[in-house]
């Protein structure tokens, strides 16, 4: 009779955690994945403090001696899946693979910055160049949009822009940021191209800016589009992001994000990329591939009509996700009828 291996108390549900710091841009990429495999999922938020925190994240010891007191609890029992994303969220799926004697399948989105072969799979974006039997490399970011929740949040949203024109025009604005600065010339220019869309074009314009945007930059934007067939939200009520991203028949989006620009490709829709001062080897990769596989084009104060085919970067993981955990069903099912 074998013997049967004894194992750390995993949930009596099949279940899915999501692990990340609380950055929203890394948490939305990781419940992208969660929601597209389809496990109950709940999401677990991470803070570790220094010095930890210096330490390359593959090599922290005690990562549950690093969480502060906002940290939500990583104790068992364990999930089946757990999802992370993010470097500080590294330590934790490591430690909880470990502690369940491997019965947790783990999946890191974006560069884990340690051995691949820790986890049972990464899915990092191509310009990242990371190469590997358990790696699924996707094209840009995961993401939320799919064409229900598209639908539902331009249903909530027509009512608000019922009374602009189109076609209508979707405008996504970040800011700056480690690697671009939206600087005040660039959002002068933006703001007259903007104007002349409105003049000359006859389109109407949706403006959601961000928190990076910053007062001035927005104030701006205000100030040219007064009087135009725009709306530029004020970050009252509920975010209409995705209602925009429904409802529009074109999208202007700045560079600074991968997320956002990858948001926007995936309505299928014309997007316009606005390039600002700046940028780095990743996203110079990362926007060069848009461009060539005919996503994205560079604002040049018109919108062009084009069609692409959205990438299934979330499906393509979620199937690798769904074989992973029913080889383990298997095995799991092999080992008790041995014993």
């Amino acid at each position: 009779m074998a013997t049967k291996k004894k194992m750390a108390t995993l949930s009596t549900d099949p279940n899915c955690w999501v692990v990340t710091p609380g950055h929203a841009g890394m948490e939305s990429q990781a419940l992208a994945l969660a929601e597209d495999v389809g496990l109950p999922h709940i999401i677990k938020r991470v803070q570790p403090r220094p010095p930890w925190t210096w330490l390359p994240p593959g090599w922290w010891p005690w990562p549950g001696a690093a969480l502060d007191d906002a940290s939500d609890p990583i104790e068992p029992p364990w999930p089946d899946l757990l999802i992370s994303c993010g470097r500080r969220a590294v330590p934790y799926a490591l430690m909880v693979k470990r502690k369940s004697g491997g019965a947790t399948t783990i999946v890191h989105i974006q560069n884990p910055q340690t051995r691949l072969s820790a986890f049972d799979l990464v899915a990092p974006p191509r310009h990242d160049h990371l190469h590997g039997a358990n790696v699924v490399e996707t094209e840009a970011s995961l993401h939320r949009i799919t064409p229900a929740r598209l639908e539902a949040a331009a249903k909530v949203f027509a009512p608000q822009l019922a009374h602009l024109p189109r076609p209508l025009v979707a405008v996504l604005i970040g800011g700056s940021n480690a690697c671009y600065q939206l600087t005040p010339k660039i959002i002068a220019n933006l703001a007259l191209q903007l104007r002349s869309l409105c003049l000359n074009q006859g389109v109407g314009l949706a403006v959601t800016p961000s928190r990076r945007t910053g007062s001035d930059n927005i104030a701006a934007l205000r100030k040219a589009l007064d009087g135009l067939p725009a709306v530029v939200w004020d970050f009252t009520g509920n975010n209409p992001y995705f209602g925009y991203l429904g409802l529009a028949d074109a999208i202007i989006v700045t560079c600074d994000s991968v997320n956002m620009v990858t948001e926007a490709c995936a309505t299928g829709k014309p997007v316009h990329v606005v390039h600002l001062d700046g940028g780095n080897r990743k996203f110079n990769e990362f926007h060069a591939a848009m461009e060539n596989a005919g996503y994205t084009r560079p604002f040049k104060g018109t919108v062009e009509q084009w069609h692409y085919q959205p990438a299934d970067d979330v499906g393509k993981v979620t199937a690798r996700v769904h074989n992973l955990l029913a080889k383990k069903v298997h095995v799991g099912e092999e080992s008790a009828n041995l014993t």
